[in-house]
């Protein structure tokens, strides 16, 4: 499995099909499973964008990027994130 590293750019699609560009911030394994906290890159690169969107997604065994399904996994990862995030 191709391990998806901190900085790569991946194009997502939206709900409308419109796609995005978004780079990955972090990445944490929780109870062995990966998840992923991206940004869509014009609001990284626009420095001046304090409140930026972040994302959590789950990679797949195949190296896609997943959704994550429940509100309970949801909050494990945004406190497993908020953590990491914090310490920068």
């Amino acid at each position: 499995m191709e391990k998806i590293e901190v900085g790569e750019v991946f194009t997502i699609s939206d709900e409308s099909s419109e796609e995005q560009e978004v780079e990955v911030l972090a990445v944490v394994t929780l109870q062995g499973t990966d998840y992923a906290a991206v940004g869509f890159v014009e609001d990284i690169r626009d420095e001046e964008n304090e409140d930026m969107d972040i994302f959590f997604l789950r990679i797949e065994e195949d190296g896609e990027l997943g959704a994550i399904e429940t509100d309970e996994e949801f909050n494990k990862v945004s406190e497993a994130f908020d953590a990491i995030l914090e310490e920068d």
